[in-house]
């Protein structure tokens, strides 16, 4: 079952349980994959589901940040709003598993070169753009790229 009939099934769940808060962010994040569907003029593949739950998980915690302190209940709403959104949101990859994918491309680059003393070689600064471009597409939907960013940024400092 894609999300989009996942999101429906929700949805009409949550009308049962007169449950409106949660109807209404599960009718945005349903509106939401329907206007990717339509606008890519056919199904969407998980990937790209996943793409659509990240962006309006991103657009609320932007929302939640930006909201003056004294409001809240904009910032409960949000906080409410994520909650449901992150239901339907894949699981991402911990720091250990962004490590060791950093550590097999740094292997099919050759930039973990054991040296004669047998200390590791580290990657120069300007290797970061090579790593990022063969890790990113491994990563890709499944890790937070500022984290695989700056997790790289340890690796060669």
């Amino acid at each position: 079952m894609g999300k989009i009939e996942e999101v429906r099934a929700e949805m009409v769940a949550a009308m049962k349980n007169k449950d409106k808060e949660r109807k209404d962010t599960l009718s945005a994040l349903l509106a939401a994959l329907k206007n990717k569907a339509i606008d890519k003029r056919s199904d969407l593949t998980e990937a790209e589901e996943n793409e659509v739950i990240k962006k309006e998980i991103k657009q609320t915690q932007e929302t939640r940040e930006l909201a003056p302190a004294d409001r809240t209940d904009i910032i409960e709403e949000c906080e409410k709003r994520l909650a449901v959104l992150k239901e339907f949101a894949p699981e991402e990859m911990s720091e250990e598993a962004i490590r060791r994918e950093i550590q097999e491309v740094l292997a099919s680059l050759g930039l973990a070169q054991v040296l004669k003393d047998l200390s590791i070689e580290k990657p120069q600064p300007q290797d970061k753009g090579r790593i990022m471009k063969a890790l990113m597409p491994r990563v890709k939907g499944k890790a937070d790229g500022a984290l695989v960013n700056k997790l790289v940024g340890e690796v060669i400092q």
